[in-house]
């Protein structure tokens, strides 16, 4: 264990400019501190996705394994068994993945993609790999058939040929059926493309042929030719057989079904169209929409399913997507939220000439997954075990928490099971195969998403696994309006004016407090009991500025960017906390809207069930006619009973118990005299701000706030203020320079808080005990402090006002200020302030209120106060400050050239550390507090706003961001979790039995008529064949396989595995030589027969005898 003596930092530390350190002065500031992170303790991994696979193009499902799969069109794999169990890969080139084919209870599966490569991937290992891929060269890939139990593909093309794939050493068979050979020789056009391919389920000798015109044929593998061929004059998109062989059903383009007789091809046996309007006079029905995918299913007791999907009438304008359910003379149709994609009929028998007994349907829509169950009246759909609803609507900001407490996932959980819906399926979830793995982690985690419609969803993410716990609606609080005719002049956004941009949540107390895009914040205690609101509780905030440009600042070479926050406002500041919402809403003489919120408050009662209920509403108001600005920072702190926020006019702290506004004031004001920047008056005022500007990734955290001594007191002030900031919510990329360097667009940069942190500190120079403080950061670069006078007693504290002092800044950095921490003199983690949860509603006999502060610090670091350290980390660098003296220890430039996303101070089993995510895609860690890098890893390239505004990072090493609107992305930086990885990884393949193969009777197996099986091998192998083309596929070795197992060895284990291979190999050339010798020695002993016989038969003949 390394030791580090601040006393000799700097000749500890090298003199390159990415880290400094400089001596401080006082006995304590030079304590010997211990570090205990290392580098070895730290990797980087993906461990698990969750949420629905984002624009989904495929599917299949092993009946046997009762394994789904789904292909997207990015060329990613998603594998899904029983609750739990799941699985993501990807496919290297991208490509859209466009048919999926299990081998039925094989453990692998074959996917076939857009840009015309096939793979086979083993499903045995937890980590699924390619061991064989296939890429052609020469055609198209649009339809692939692998009948059940056989190892030879069918793949159809554009051209209309169809080659035939050796799935276990994927090579390509010599047999080819050409497209011309397959349709009539008349014929003077070319079918199409292949749209459909399948066995005869009584006869694997006979192949089902559709082509895009209209075409189907019969093709007998044996004699290679067609037997039947039947036309249709409309397009084919499906094709379906019958179990027993006989018919056939196709669906076309015009939104009709013909079924064939395979013997009568002159014409259908029948034609329908299920959704076209039956004309009076017998003429044709009208056409409809195309029938995109029918499947016929039979039942041993009963009539057969027909299911579809597509086909409705061209008049149903606007209608939702459907699936027809045709059963006897009953047609059920279903409406589906999103358009389909694919379905499935799940089937009791995974054997094609058998009675299906269908008893489910899997529907893949765009954006949710449904499973409809056919065994029960109504086809009621099955409740989805699966996380597939993180985007319900779209997510706005994540955090994720780790180590949190026991009892509140239980708690949330309790009150989140009352509000499941009812009328599901009473059966079990159909899909469930797997196994779940057998590896745990000893802490419990959770993620709460902040969404568009104002929606906030907690999550239960331990051991690998996401369920949601709980849901909360915040757009309850306002009035909805019913049209956008109603919709009010005074909102700030275009659309989503609910949506959430900043959560700040106390685990301990479960206080929670939201801050959304209409500059509302809203602050929820949590109960289990009922309750009813008569009038929501609600504070007017007026934040304003004249003066709020930066010219240059004092220190050029330290000047940063600012967060985004789209709009700007000015005026004098003046803050109004008032209590009813009827107070503020009046006009200015000249017209303009002033003291109005942005949002209308519900005015009826307000039915609260357990769980999150509303304790205050705080609104920002209009201020002559300017809107209020986005917030940009928050921060909650259950121990004070406070709520800080901020923005580009300044901070507002709330006093969330009393319901009274406490500070409300400018940035300049905190400098007071040692304000560093010279500030501009105000930019022209700008009306209404875009529409749903989300926050970027600058974590926020809180606001400071200015001392009221009346709840209803006015306070007016001028201010000297920030710049006003260019617009660029609505810019997808962070292409804007972030560099220290002031550029034109750099002074256009409006100084606004950016982050907060509450904590019992020594934030001024004369202190001796440590006391209530709020830590304020801007995007500038500047630390300040303010001190908290907080009554000791839950009475004294319900009655008087809490006091504030200002200590102006405590340190300058570069860049933003994304986080604070504190740490004591061994260098721990000091863990923030709280009051532990208790029932809010329970009567006040009953209540029993906890000791409202817990000591932040061991009583040792109280008796020496001069031993508190403040860590502090912007987008460019990370310092540690001593506190109360404020001298910076240590100093790290994190990067010069790009900025950091997100940054976060971690605890891990080992210690304690920084976690960082830069714009360019690194991540990165530093030890505390000598601010050591100990990883640093090129992940993942910053493409979207979405990661930059989702990307955190949580204690024991876990981190995640969202990685499409869909899907969630775990991931661990810590090496105990990666050794780990695969025992707590779920197991996709189980053995099971196939069923046995259904009888086929004593009449049919003497008399025939059963199924016909067909020697493949024999069909199509190189014997009978001959070898394909070599320049029509390429074979590409997997790294699954033996071949990517050479390319990969390396080591001593690698030369291990190589000599294991190579004797594999001699072994086996030794076996076949040994074969050729007993082949000769045959050969051999024939001809020395055959030589004895003719001998005797002419050794006692004459010559003229012969």
């Amino acid at each position: 264990m390394k030791k580090f003596n601040i006393r000799k930092v700097l000749d500890g530390l090298t003199s390159s400019s990415s880290s400094a350190a400089s001596l401080q002065s006082g006995n304590r500031e030079n304590d010997m501190i211990q570090e205990t992170l290392q580098s070895e303790h730290f990797q980087l991994c993906k461990t698990v996705r969750h949420g629905f696979p984002y624009q989904p193009s495929s599917m299949a499902f092993d009946p046997v394994q009762k394994i789904l799969a789904i292909g997207t069109q990015s060329g990613a794999l998603r594998l899904f068994g029983r609750a739990g169990v799941e699985c993501f890969c990807q496919h290297e080139s991208g490509s859209a993945v466009i048919q999926l084919e299990f081998l039925v209870n094989e453990g692998a599966l074959v996917s076939a993609l857009a840009d015309d490569s096939i793979h086979l991937w083993n499903l045995r290992q937890k980590l699924p790999a390619v061991l064989h891929s296939l890429k052609f060269n020469r055609e198209r890939i649009t339809f692939c058939h692998l009948p059940f139990q056989s190892k030879w593909l069918y793949v159809g093309t554009e051209r209309g040929n169809i080659h035939i794939v050796n799935v276990e050493s994927f090579t390509l068979s010599g047999y080819v059926i050409m497209w011309n050979k397959a349709i009539e020789l008349s014929s003077k056009t070319h079918p199409g493309p292949v749209v459909h391919i399948s066995d005869n389920p009584m006869d694997e000798g006979k192949l089902l042929i559709g082509f895009e015109c209209g075409i189907v044929v019969l093709w007998d593998l044996k004699s290679k030719k067609a037997d039947y061929r039947y036309s249709y004059d409309e397009a084919i998109h499906s094709v379906a057989w019958h179990h027993e062989g006989k018919q056939f059903v196709c669906s076309h383009s015009d939104g009709t079904l013909t079924t064939w007789n395979i013997r009568a091809p002159a014409k259908p046996a029948q034609i329908i169209t299920p959704h076209g309007k039956q004309p009076k006079d017998g003429k044709k029905p009208e056409p409809c929409k195309p029938i995109l995918k029918v499947e016929y299913k039979t039942t041993r007791a009963g009539d057969p399913f027909m299911i579809l999907c597509g086909g409705l009438s061209y008049d149903t304008v606007g209608r939702r997507a459907c699936l027809t359910v045709m059963h006897g003379k009953s047609t059920a149709v279903l409406e589906m939220d999103y358009p389909i994609v694919d379905f499935l009929t799940l089937c009791e028998t995974p054997y094609p000439n058998d009675f299906q007994e269908p008893y489910a349907v899997v529907v893949l829509l765009e954006k949710d997954l449904v499973l409809i169950d056919l065994a029960q009246i109504g086809y009621p759909i099955f409740e989805n075990p699966y996380p597939l609803s993180i985007h319900e609507s779209p997510v706005t900001c994540c955090e994720y928490f780790a180590d949190c407490p026991a009892e509140v996932i239980p708690a949330l959980y309790s009150v989140g099971s009352r509000q499941k819906r009812q009328g599901f399926s009473k059966k079990e979830w159909p899909i469930s195969g797997g196994n779940w793995g057998q590896g745990t982690l000893s802490f419990s985690e959770m993620i709460i998403t902040g969404h568009a419609d104002g929606s906030i969803k907690f999550w239960d993410a331990s051991a690998l696994m996401l369920q949601v716990l709980y849901k909360l609606k915040t757009a309850k609080v306002f009035e909805k309006p019913r049209s956008k005719e109603e919709k009010s002049s005074t909102e700030i956004v275009d659309e989503d004016p609910f949506a959430i941009q900043i959560l700040s949540w106390c685990p301990e107390s479960r206080v929670l407090c939201v801050a959304g895009v209409s500059a509302h914040v809203i602050v929820y205690r949590f109960s289990k009991q009922e309750v009813t609101t008569e009038v929501v509780q609600l504070l007017e905030v007026r934040m304003q500025c004249e003066l709020n440009e930066v010219e240059s600042p004092e220190c050029g070479g330290e000047q940063a960017s600012a967060v985004s926050t789209p709009g700007t406002q000015s005026s004098p500041q003046t803050s109004l906390p008032q209590s009813h919402p009827s107070t503020s809403s009046n006009n200015s003489s000249d017209g303009l809207r002033d003291n109005v919120p942005c949002l209308k408050v519900r005015s009826s009662p307000l039915k609260q069930s357990a769980g999150y209920q509303v304790e205050l509403l705080i609104q920002l108001v209009w201020v002559s006619g300017e809107p209020p600005q986005q917030i940009t920072s928050l921060a909650v702190n259950s121990a004070y009973g406070l709520v800080a926020f901020g923005n580009g006019n300044g901070l507002a702290v709330i006093d969330y118990l009393q319901k009274t506004l406490l500070l409300n004031m400018s940035i300049a004001e905190l400098y007071g005299s040692t304000d560093p920047h010279h500030r501009q008056p105000r930019s022209p005022r700008k009306t209404r701000q875009p529409s749903a500007g989300l926050c970027d990734g600058n974590d926020a955290s809180a606001a400071p706030e200015e001392k009221c001594k009346s709840p209803t007191a006015k306070i007016s002030r001028k201010i000297n203020m920030i710049a006003d900031q260019k617009d660029d919510a609505r810019d997808n990329s962070f292409s804007r320079s972030r560099s220290s360097s002031v550029t034109s667009i750099d002074r256009e940069s409006r100084e606004v808080i950016s982050s907060f942190y509450f904590c019992d500190s020594l934030s001024k120079k004369s202190e001796t005990v440590a006391v209530p403080s709020l830590w304020v950061g801007t995007s500038l670069g500047s630390m300040l402090a303010i001190v908290l006078t907080v009554p000791s007693t839950p009475e004294q504290r319900m009655q008087q006002p809490l006091g504030v002092a200002f200590c102006g800044p405590v340190v300058r950095l570069k860049g933003g200020i994304l986080r604070m921490a504190q740490l004591d003199a061994s260098g721990t983690l000091l863990p923030h302030v709280y009051e532990s949860w208790y029932e809010p509603n329970a009567p006040e006999e009953e209540r029993e209120r906890p000791q409202r502060r817990r000591p932040t610090s061991p009583p040792s670091s109280q008796e020496n106060p001069d031993c508190q350290y403040a860590v502090v980390c912007s987008e460019k660098q990370a310092k540690v400050v001593a506190m109360p003296s404020q001298n910076c220890v240590y100093e790290h430039n994190i990067t010069e050239t790009s900025f950091v996303l997100r940054a976060d101070v971690v605890t891990m089993t080992a210690g304690v550390g920084i976690a960082c995510f830069c714009a360019n895609g690194h991540i990165m860690t530093l030890s505390l507090p000598s601010l050591r890098p100990l990883l640093d890893v090129n992940y993942l390239p910053l493409t979207d706003m979405r990661i930059a505004r989702t990307f955190c990072f949580s204690n024991q090493g876990q981190a995640l961001y969202l990685t499409s609107p869909t899907e969630i992305q775990r991931i661990t930086y810590i090496q105990e979790t990666c050794d780990n990885l695969q025992e707590m990884l779920g197991e996709l393949f189980t053995p099971v039995e196939t069923p046995e193969a259904p009888n086929q009777g004593f009449f049919k197996g003497l008399f025939g008529g059963g199924a016909q099986s067909l020697d493949r091998e024999d069909l199509f192998g190189e014997v009978s064949a001959g070898k394909a083309s070599r320049s029509l596929a390429q074979h590409i070795p997997g790294p699954g396989g033996m071949e990517g197992m050479k390319g990969a060895a390396s080591g001593v284990v690698g030369e291990l595995a190589r000599a294991r291979i190579a004797l594999d190999e001699r072994g086996q050339k030794l076996g076949e030589l040994e074969e050729r010798t007993a082949a000769m020695m045959a050969s051999a002993d024939s001809f020395s027969k055959h030589a004895h016989d003719v001998m005797l038969k002419y050794k006692d003949k004459k010559w003229y005898q012969l």
